[in-house]
């Protein structure tokens, strides 16, 4: 059945006049010709002053319709139609898809091309780096530079910006994970906070998780705590665990922590790089050559590898370490042990401050 209609169908053409067939013929050519115009023709004036730049960023607002779309691009130097980029949007299925965003497009990219990158949401995406070990004046000093964000958050106080991330810490130290977040261009920086917080709660409540029952640490807070400081003391990788063991070791018999980032961290911004002696007698919350414990809060962002160190510490009895000078450090089980260590490795040099 379905063979005989075909066959009609066939005749039924050829009974066609043949301007009929010239016609559609024309039609189907004129439509091959409008898709390769589309494609083909570049809409980035060769003019243009990013003509030796690798693409031609646009940035479209959100909820624009394509002929408020194509009024930006013109504004922002393409040779777009506003007609013509309706047409070819319909004509391509995206004229209720394209997404808003900052956008990179090729040089040679025809209209078509540009409305499927859109369609598809390829836009330029922008990063901010915390690094492990940062402070939380960094952090903040980093966020409120990039050029990239919608700074809302840059006249905020430490408390505004806790309470706006709900967290209920008495400081923002060591509340932001250490990561790459990327992020579409004018986000808001407080989203980027928001990111770095739930990213660190989550990593925290994971080893927190892995802590054993005989570890000194009470609270997660009091392990963030611990992680800052050993990633802060964290030379070599492979020290860290050892590192870790050391502290726990030293709280677990009462004894003072005595390490110098802490004391540094008490100083605050103003410090010039030189840690001196007096610094060590200095009155501060901070000082743990003073006072027993850990410091009120984190000193820095701790990574993963120093969370989990401070609920999987070494297996060691070491309560001393001392800088080797070269990035490692010498573990002592004894004081005496410790004193020679100091004797080798310190004492020798300029700088005697570098023990625990």
């Amino acid at each position: 059945m379905s063979q005989k209609f075909q066959k009609m169908n066939l005749l039924n053409l050829k009974k066609q006049p043949s301007w009929v067939i010239w016609l559609l013929g024309a039609c189907a050519a004129l439509l091959m010709i409008f898709y390769a115009a589309i494609f083909l023709v570049t809409v980035v004036p060769a003019n243009s002053n990013f003509a030796a730049t690798s693409g031609y960023k646009v940035k479209i607002q959100p909820k624009s319709g394509l002929s408020n779309i194509a009024r930006q691009m013109q504004e922002q130097g393409l040779s777009v139609n506003p007609l013509v980029l309706q047409i070819s949007a319909r004509a391509l299925f995206v004229g209720s898809r394209l997404k808003p965003g900052t956008y990179l497009f090729p040089l040679d990219a025809g209209l078509g091309r540009i409305l499927l990158q859109m369609a598809r949401g390829d836009r330029v995406k922008e990063s901010v780096a915390i690094i492990p070990g940062m402070t939380i004046w960094q952090v903040r000093a980093l966020i409120d530079a990039h050029p990239a964000l919608i700074h809302q958050t840059r006249s905020m106080s430490s408390k505004v910006l806790l309470a706006q991330l709900h967290l209920a810490y008495p400081s923002l130290e060591g509340a932001f994970f250490p990561d790459t977040y990327v992020f579409d261009p004018e986000e808001l920086d407080l989203v980027i906070y928001q990111r770095a917080a739930q990213a660190m709660q989550k990593q925290l409540l994971s080893a927190w998780s892995e802590k054993t029952i005989n570890s000194p640490l009470k609270t997660p807070y009091e392990l963030l705590i611990l992680a800052s400081i050993i990633e802060k003391e964290t030379g070599r990788p492979s020290d860290r665990n050892l590192i870790a063991a050391v502290f726990l070791n030293r709280l677990k018999q009462g004894m003072k922590l005595q390490t110098d980032p802490t004391v540094i961290y008490g100083i605050g911004p103003k410090f010039d790089g030189n840690l001196r002696k007096a610094d060590l007698s200095r009155s501060s919350p901070y000082n743990t050559y003073m006072h027993i414990g850990l410091p009120p809060t984190p000193i820095s962002m701790p990574s993963k590898e120093s969370l989990l160190a401070a609920v999987a510490p070494a297996d060691s009895k070491a309560l001393f370490f001392v800088a080797r000078g070269d990035g490692t450090s010498h573990f002592s089980t004894t004081l005496s042990e410790h004193e020679s260590a100091v004797d080798q490795y310190q004492r020798k040099k300029t700088s005697p401050i570098q023990q625990h």
